[in-house]
């Protein structure tokens, strides 16, 4: 029998996590000056404002796009800077700075957040018709780089920035903050805290070192914040603080839903909003948009269930028309509920245009990189990835994509850094809570804590839910009595049922009364 966790063994592990954090407090953040291109990319625009040149900013429609260009943007209308800005729509635009959006700026000076380091054809455009193009980005470096007037991206080889982990909205505001420099004003940056936390979380970057410090310091600012938009929020879903939770499934997943379902522009005017109705305006139609996507979203997962097979290490699904926005929330579906990669497809005449999703150690993007004579695009990291193909070659991508899992480690599918161990019940109690909160924020290389709890009894059991779909238990051992959910159950439990579990604890707040509950991942 293994052993169990005690509570000083839990706090003693996730303190671990953080054992070489450099940059502990605000004060110690990395400088400016730190990036490759930072004072060739602030001078330029510094001289820009003076000369009162035209400038055109660049987004992206996901939420550390939509955060990087209200970032920006609010810093040109507080110092009162002219300038068009473009966030590309998903349908009509397709991905980042093209050719076709340099053409339609009637702009000297382009900026892009959070993307642009793929332009290499617009880069050449501007160039050659005298405009100076900076890009500003944090994805990964291609083999072909744009000859850009100056690149401002921490993954650069010869960026001396510490942390190349950021986001596009983190290296945005480090852009305000040399441009501030260079113009010698005063201007307050931790004014955007509050946006930054959501960025960071949304785009699952890592949260240690600086990016969990502004995070924790953004939440802070989020219930403190006076942003129209904030409070909106609170005032809509009846909110009085605003977790780490809020933002990872409530405000993130909004924010996201008008690029996907229709145009960004809708998420950048509600961030925007100047008062508390014009917010409120805003999010109830963003609402909406959100509400269409989970029904989307709930239909494709259905959909795509007859392509699971049992017997594969890997599920890929397809079909015509499928919404484009959604495909990668359902390989993320679809990934967690069958422990297995996942990668959905949406045919759009000859081509089919797909999201992948990893789970455990496996490596999604190294399995598709592996059929790339077949391809045409690929990119992403470990965990998730983005892949084009022509339809006729569809069949063909599935069974070398079957082939190449075939030998893929059951523990690399079950690996979940998030697992400490086995733990008693009776240790499941507020002091736990407390420990829990303290290490908070969760994600990326800080992941929320499951345990694992055996041979506990099941005292009563109720199907929650329009569907009748989440799974409600009270389990008990000895004096011990525990809540537990079990959202979208794969698995029932009965009442005099003796169950193992591998859960997470959350918070229940009933009318003031702190209880732990377990958040039950599946029934062992």
């Amino acid at each position: 029998m293994a052993e169990l966790l005690s509570k000083e063994d839990i706090r003693a592990i996730l303190l671990s996590r953080f054992k070489d954090d450099e940059c502990t407090k605000l004060e110690e953040l990395p400088k400016p000056r730190c990036f490759k291109d930072m004072d060739r990319a602030s001078l330029r625009i510094a001289k820009a404002i003076k000369n009162s040149e035209t400038i055109s900013i660049v987004g992206d429609y996901d939420v550390d796009g939509v955060i990087s260009s209200v970032i920006l943007s609010t810093f040109f209308d507080d110092i009162g800077v002219e300038y068009d800005l473009i966030i590309p729509n998903r349908f009509s635009d397709g991905y980042g700075l093209s050719l076709q959006i340099v053409q339609r700026l009637a702009s000297k000076v382009i900026i892009t957040v959070d993307n642009g380091i793929s332009a290499v054809e617009p880069a050449n455009y501007c160039k050659e018709n005298g405009i100076d193009l900076i890009i500003t980005d944090h994805h990964s470096i291609p083999s072909i780089v744009p000859d850009a007037y100056a690149i401002v991206n921490p993954k650069q080889d010869e960026c001396s920035f510490p942390n190349c982990e950021i986001c596009g909205a983190q290296v945005a505001w480090y852009l305000v903050a040399a441009i501030k420099e260079k113009l010698g004003i005063k201007y307050d940056l931790s004014s955007f805290l509050d946006l930054l936390c959501i960025a960071i979380m949304a785009d699952m970057m890592e949260l240690t070192d600086m990016n969990r410090v502004m995070v924790k310091k953004g939440i802070l600012q989020l219930n403190r914040s006076n942003r129209p938009a904030f409070r909106a929020v609170k005032e809509f879903f009846s909110k009085e603080t605003l977790h780490s939770d809020e933002i990872s499934f409530l405000i993130a997943p909004l924010i996201n839903s008008s690029g996907r379902m229709e145009d960004a522009k809708f998420s950048y005017e509600f961030l925007k909003s100047k008062s508390f109705e014009n917010a409120m305006n805003r999010l109830e139609y963003i609402v909406g948009l959100n509400n269409e996507r989970k029904e989307e979203e709930r239909r494709l997962f259905e959909d795509s269930l007859k392509y699971v097979k049992e017997d594969e290490n890997i599920i890929v699904a397809w079909g015509e028309e499928w919404h484009e926005g959604i495909v990668g929330i359902v390989a993320s579906r679809l990934s967690k509920r069958f422990k297995k990669p996942a990668i959905v497809f949406s045919i759009t005449g000859d081509r089919a245009k797909g999201s992948a999703r990893g789970i455990g150690d496996v490596d999604i993007l190294s399995l598709i990189e592996q059929q790339k004579d077949i391809l045409l695009g690929f990119g992403g990291h470990k965990g998730a990835a983005g892949v084009s193909l022509l339809k006729e070659n569809l069949q063909n991508f599935r069974d070398r994509m079957y082939l190449a899992s075939r030998g893929l480690d059951k523990e690399a599918l079950r690996a979940s850094p998030d697992i400490l161990g086995e733990i008693k019940p009776s240790a499941i109690d507020f002091e736990l809570l407390e420990i829990l909160e303290e290490f908070e924020p969760y994600g990326q290389k800080n992941p929320k804590p499951s345990f694992i709890l055996r041979d506990i009894s099941v005292k009563v059991d109720r199907k929650l839910g329009k569907d009748k779909n989440h799974l409600k238990l009270i389990l008990e051992d000895g004096n011990s009595t525990l809540e537990a959910i079990f959202f979208n159950f794969d698995k029932e439990a009965k009442r005099g049922d003796k169950i193992s579990i591998l859960f997470s604890v959350s918070k229940n707040d009933y009318r003031g009364l702190v209880t732990p509950q377990l958040l039950i991942k599946e029934i062992l």
